[in-house]
């Protein structure tokens, strides 16, 4: 009797403990499940958001920000996406002066304008009819046609003051390491005064530190487009000159392409900025001066390696081509002479607005040799984006003569014209370096802008 009952306890007992193994088991289960799930519903969500992002910028970047059409004609111009747009006002009255059917966008997004009667205007662009989300100007332009130029041209800039490269350290003649510019002067500030003096070069600025008796300096710096007032002390190296210990540097030369001429003798070239190659930063120019280049050698561009065309500046008044008066994002500009119009050798083109430029073939005039000739391109990617300054059209060197001579697109090209369908679209930018078959280049309408 007692050993029924007492495996009759030991059954309960293993059971009692079997559903608490199961109950504990069960309970990790489902906090593993809570886990997984909660992963499973951020990665999602990430997911979604990076979806998003990507969905917003490809959309942002189908909608150029301005939108440019010849005067006296209609144009229509197709987004590619779902949207319609509303005018807003731009007159002081706050009342629209756009005349009906100026301006129509449909669902297809399809834009028509209608030039003849408009002048300018915004538009709220709105995905699907309704979700605000981007605004257009449309600005109207006459016709214009430009020289495309494409010879070599040999830069020479100098800078709005003394730019600051970078501070370092040097021995004094104690033994001791100095750096009296440190957490005082900033890569990318301009020096314009020395103690209410102005300085405008290099060699001038250093000898007048050199001679200084060791006081303290004042030093007049721009920065960031603001003037500012900085106090240092110099001290005597070993080999006795009086130094603060900053890098600093007064001019830019190179070798690039001339774009175009106009009708009044204003050139554009480059297509891109003259960026200090230290800094990165976009100089500031007090003048600068174009010269005649001759390309002596050309290094064929290869994976990894962009290459470059090595061109002999000719330094004297004889050569002189024009004058730099400005250097921006889009490009360098200023005034030719008679010497740069008798390089061309080109008819003026009409310019080709952005949206009339299509995937496919074009051309690029440059000089790799002896004259400005032109070799056979493939547009690969058009980009709308107003953001996108210097790199709206994707390019690809197909002229087997350019390919065996350059490798592609070589450093000292940038500015080189692009013309499609008879008209002057843009000028080339960048090289990729992995494939110096490929680049970027600028619309011509940026170029126009600066």
């Amino acid at each position: 009797m007692n050993f029924w009952v007492s495996e009759n306890e030991r059954i309960k007992k293993n059971a009692k403990e079997d559903m608490v193994i199961f109950l504990c088991d069960w309970k990790k289960q489902v906090r593993r499940y809570r886990i997984y799930r909660g992963c499973l519903c951020v990665a999602l969500l990430t997911f979604f958001l990076i979806l998003m992002g990507v969905g917003y910028y490809l959309v942002d970047s189908s909608i150029p920000s301005i939108i440019r059409v010849r005067a006296g004609e209609e144009q229509s111009f197709d987004l590619g996406v779902p949207a319609k747009a509303e005018i807003v006002s731009v007159s002081e009255q706050g009342e629209s002066n756009i005349p009906e059917g100026a301006v129509t966008i449909d669902l297809s997004g399809s834009i028509t304008v209608n030039a003849e009667s408009l002048q300018e205007s915004l538009l709220n662009v709105k995905l699907f009819g309704f979700l605000p989300f981007k605004q257009v100007e449309i600005e109207v332009i006459e016709e214009q046609e430009l020289i495309p130029v494409g010879v070599p041209i040999g830069i020479y800039v100098k800078t709005d003051g003394i730019l600051v490269i970078g501070v370092g350290e040097f021995r004094g003649q104690d033994g001791v390491q100095y750096s009296p510019s440190k957490y005082i002067l900033k890569s990318g500030d301009y020096i314009q005064k020395l103690n209410g003096e102005e300085v405008t070069e290099k060699d001038d600025f250093i000898k007048r530190i050199e001679n200084c008796s060791g006081q303290e300096l004042v030093l007049t710096v721009e920065r960031n487009g603001e003037p500012m007032d900085l106090k240092v002390k110099p001290v005597k190296d070993q080999n006795g000159a009086y130094r603060i210990g900053a890098w600093v540097r007064d001019n830019a030369q190179g070798v690039g392409t001339m774009t175009y001429i106009d009708a009044e003798g204003n050139f554009g070239a480059l297509g891109h900025g003259i960026n200090d190659v230290d800094t990165s930063t976009l100089m500031e120019m007090n003048d600068g001066t174009l010269y005649e280049t001759e390309i002596v050698s050309i290094q064929k561009g290869k994976i990894g390696n962009p290459g470059e065309m090595v061109g002999m500046i000719e330094y004297s008044d004889v050569h002189i081509l024009g004058d730099i008066t400005t250097n921006s994002a889009q490009g360098i500009f200023g005034k030719c002479n008679e010497k740069a119009i008798e390089l061309t050798t080109e008819k003026a083109l009409p310019i080709g607005l952005k949206q009339e430029i299509v995937e496919g073939p074009a051309q690029i005039l440059c000089t790799v040799e002896d004259t400005p000739e032109y070799y056979d391109i493939e547009i690969t990617g058009i980009h709308l984006d107003h953001d996108n300054v210097n790199r709206g059209l994707e390019i690809k060197v197909s002229d087997p003569e350019l390919l065996a001579i350059t490798g592609g697109i070589v450093q000292g090209m940038s500015g080189a014209p692009i013309i499609q369908n008879g008209k002057f679209i843009g000028a080339v930018t960048h090289v990729l370096v992995q494939d110096s078959t490929r680049g970027y280049g600028i619309f011509i309408e940026n170029m126009l802008e600066h």
